[in-house]
């Protein structure tokens, strides 16, 4: 049986789909008809498409937009031919790709195109950022990133705005991951990567041009089990720069409630930093970030407290891992020292996780305080989030009594 399990990874089917897709909107004076082709790659000498789909035993096809200009009242659709995730060159393969690699690749660039200021690397595992941060130098970011969650990165995707140097990629040949996605390799770094023979290495020349995707969409399409569709314009986040947001402030019973102290310049960057990760969270969804780092990120939760808690417990966990490799060489779970456990586990709390001084997210309002108040018992400093609850008095007032920030973006980000 074991050996079956093993077989059905090993086992690619092919796919069935044509080689060209039309979708075509139509009313009583006009068809827009948007106009696709299938993508794959030549491996072996053979033009392989998508290795499956979500699963072995799925057929799956990639396409990408190639003609078709799609505009619904005042909205047009990012035009074909500026291609990301759909195009994508590979540089060695082993294994070439499954749609899971596809999508984690291009949640990836979803979250980076927010983010070029800066050397960035997002870390993504199962369609959800796992460390996602900025540094001085690409090899920096990486460390950082890898680190922020060392154990849920461990055969992830990781995708970097800035050509791969030696040091990067010696870097990333440490630990096992996926796929490897960067603009560029520089002279030496593939042989380096070539260690990995099943690693995907993928270059996106545009990744170089991710400000041409700032503010522009797409369609996006959702399948029913019934074979229905749903189409929505893609999501854009309006919040991007200090500008746009808002000091939090509501009218309860006639009088204003407002934040009484303004975020620094410190906290705005991981304010709007948090907010563009968001972006590519799974919803409900609540995290942390410090100084350009992600430190915890809760994901795809039903309530809004349980996933404030999840990343306080993720922050804690994961620093503790960090702490004990740093020390050991070993995961913190693989520590049988029960003495030396103790010793870090003290270290962690007395530092709370790592969450003194950070800046709690949230993708959309906080119905009651008791969400926010997860965060302010562990030294968060700024928050941010949509706003607009019947509630917000009662957040803001948590926030004044914690002498705390808290900022109003306006729009919430939703993830499904």
């Amino acid at each position: 049986m074991a050996e079956d399990l093993k077989q059905m990874y090993r086992t690619i089917l092919g796919d069935h789909f044509p080689p060209r897709m039309e979708i075509s909107f139509i009313d009583d004076s006009n068809r827009q008809t948007l106009i696709y082709e299938k993508v794959g790659w030549e491996i072996d000498g053979e033009v392989k498409g998508l290795r499956y789909g979500e699963n072995p035993g799925q057929e799956a096809a990639l396409y990408r937009l190639t003609n078709g200009n799609l505009i619904l009242g005042q909205t047009e659709m990012l035009l074909p031919g500026n291609y990301l995730a759909s195009d994508i060159e590979l540089l060695q393969s082993g294994k070439h790709p499954g749609k899971t690699n596809i999508t984690d690749a291009d949640n990836a660039l979803n979250i980076l195109r927010y983010l070029t200021d800066n050397p960035t690397v997002v870390i993504v595992k199962h369609n959800n950022p796992c460390g996602v941060a900025q540094g001085d130098s690409l090899e920096d970011a990486y460390l950082k990133a890898n680190q922020a969650d060392r154990v849920a990165a461990f055969g992830g995707c990781i995708a970097l705005n800035r050509a791969v140097d030696l040091a990067t990629a010696e870097a990333i040949v440490q630990r096992y991951a996926e796929v490897v996605v960067a603009p560029e390799f520089e002279a030496g770094t593939l042989e380096v990567l070539a260690r990995k023979k099943n690693l995907r290495v993928v270059r996106i020349a545009n990744i170089e041009r991710l400000q041409r995707f700032v503010g522009q969409r797409c369609v996006d399409f959702k399948s029913l089990i019934d074979g229905g569709l749903i189409a929505q314009w893609s999501f854009v986040p309006h919040t991007r720069s200090a500008a746009d947001l808002t000091m939090a402030s509501s009218v309860h019973d006639g009088d204003t409630v407002q934040i009484q102290r303004a975020p620094t310049e410190a906290e705005t960057a991981d304010l709007l930093f948090g907010w563009l990760v968001e972006a590519g969270v799974t919803s409900n969804s609540v995290l942390y970030v410090k100084n350009g780092v992600t430190v915890g990120i809760g994901t795809g939760e039903q309530d809004r407290v349980g996933v404030a808690e999840i990343a306080r417990d993720k922050a804690y966990r994961k620093l503790a891992d960090r702490y004990c490799f740093a020390e050991t060489g070993m995961a913190y779970n693989d520590l049988d020292d029960p003495d030396r456990k103790a010793a870090i586990d003290a270290r962690v709390a007395e530092e709370k996780g790592g969450l003194v001084g950070a800046a709690m997210v949230s993708d959309a309002f906080f119905p009651f305080r008791d969400g926010v108040d997860v965060g302010l018992r562990e030294g968060v400093t700024a928050v941010i989030q949509p706003g607009g609850s019947l509630n917000d008095y009662q957040v803001i007032a948590a926030c004044n009594a914690a002498g705390a920030t808290m900022v109003f973006t306006g729009q919430r980000s939703f993830k499904h």
